[in-house]
């Protein structure tokens, strides 16, 4: 009994110890519509960081295979830098991979992401969105943190969450 418990205990501390935190989700992309209505990218990466598994992946509620998803990924990392660029075309120099429809598709979710590319994968910049989201924003609106507010406002919550 004593050894079961002692193996117990141990197994317990070991995936405590391992487990450890996982990647700060922080609210450092934006998507807005320019002013005919295409969607944008926002990015905001802390300082010059080096980051890494930029891309964004749409796919209906629900599915988690590879088939109908729609977006893209840009492989590697690169040095982080403020960005902003049509949500299907990121700029050319980036060797995106597209996958899919490069169109908004309305019952699709979207995820816009990248990381901090260190040792400890610190933090995830992130948005999640729908089209219909898009579509309540009003002009100078942008989605981020799973709302609608001003550039102005997701400026200072990308800086303030550096």
């Amino acid at each position: 009994m004593k050894r079961a418990v002692t193996a117990v205990a141990g197994v317990v501390a070991g995936c405590l110890l391992l487990g450890g935190c996982g990647a700060e989700m922080l609210p450092l992309a934006a998507v807005r519509l320019d002013t005919r209505g295409a969607p944008r990218a926002v990015l905001r990466p802390c300082g010059d960081d080096l980051i890494q598994g930029l891309s964004l992946v749409g796919a209906p509620a629900g599915t988690d295979s590879g088939r109908n998803r729609s977006g893209w990924k840009v492989p590697g990392d690169r040095h982080g830098t403020d960005a902003e660029f049509p949500l299907f075309s990121p700029p050319s120099a980036w060797r995106a991979r597209a996958t899919g429809q490069q169109r908004l598709v309305p019952d699709y979710t979207y995820e816009l992401s990248f990381g901090k590319a260190e040792f400890n994968y610190e933090y995830t910049g992130t948005v999640t969105f729908r089209a219909a989201d898009l579509a309540k924003l009003k002009p100078g609106q942008v989605w981020a943190d799973d709302r609608a507010m001003s550039l102005g406002e997701f400026e200072e919550l990308a800086e303030d969450s550096c």
